[in-house]
């Protein structure tokens, strides 16, 4: 098959750059036990990741009981949760096994943004401690719920911002929400088959999967080979 040649590269956070399930687990026990509520397992906590804090948030006080909770208890537990992962963003967790070696063979050829539905300032705080910050020229966190993945539009203003149209951005992630996302957008996408969600999809949704980072630099070298020969030939 003829390696695809794409203008920019979107990349997923959580599950998809850095295993940081730990870390979203332990943000979220401070919150709760801080508040007189139970904590949950990593396997519990790993399940409902994708979706952003206030869903995490949400679906753990549904699991106990109390879905209907009064604002103040989850604005209490939000700043909570942020004030835990700001102080130690990525300390239990890691940069997935090939992934820093991906993004330094493409910085400086092809621009990589990061689209999560983690909030901005959380996103930014995880890539700096995984050293993957100066690689990428935005990031695009879900600081509003219109925002928030399966929606298309953080994808369309990375894009936007890039000077690519969106049917060259290749997004990369390892959920449902990224995958309708890029659906939406209009996006190419590949499924992390490495991270936390690539097993729970909808039927109608089959993207490409990719099994590994190493893999997803060797499509991408490709396509780059390609778009660099045909330039010298100009």
């Amino acid at each position: 098959m003829t390696p695809p040649v794409f203008a920019a590269v979107a990349f997923d956070l959580d599950g998809t750059l850095v295993d940081s399930a730990a870390d979203i687990r332990h943000a979220l026990n401070t919150a709760l036990v801080n508040a007189g509520l139970r904590p949950f397992d990593l396997e519990t906590v790993r399940a409902w990741i994708g979706d952003g804090p206030d869903a995490l948030i949400r679906r753990a006080l549904a699991q106990q009981g109390i879905a209907t909770a009064d604002d103040a208890l989850r604005v209490h537990l939000r700043r909570a949760f942020d004030v835990a992962t700001l102080a130690a963003p990525l300390a239990a967790g890691s940069v997935y096994p090939g992934i820093a070696e991906l993004i330094a063979a493409l910085h400086g050829r092809l621009p990589m943004v990061v689209v999560t539905n983690k909030p901005t300032p959380l996103a930014r705080a995880v890539l700096d401690a995984a050293q993957l910050l100066p690689f990428v020229a935005a990031v695009h966190g879900a600081d509003s719920s219109a925002l928030r993945k399966p929606a298309p539009a953080m994808l369309l203003a990375a894009a936007e911002r890039l000077g690519v149209a969106p049917a060259d951005m290749l997004m990369v992630g390892d959920s449902a929400a990224d995958m309708q996302a890029a659906f939406a957008a209009g996006c190419p996408s590949l499924l992390a088959g490495w991270g936390y969600g690539c097993e729970e999809l909808p039927a109608w949704l089959t993207p490409r999967r990719i099994a590994t980072p190493a893999a997803l630099l060797d499509l991408l070298e490709g396509g780059l080979q390609r778009r660099e020969a045909n330039t010298l030939q100009l």
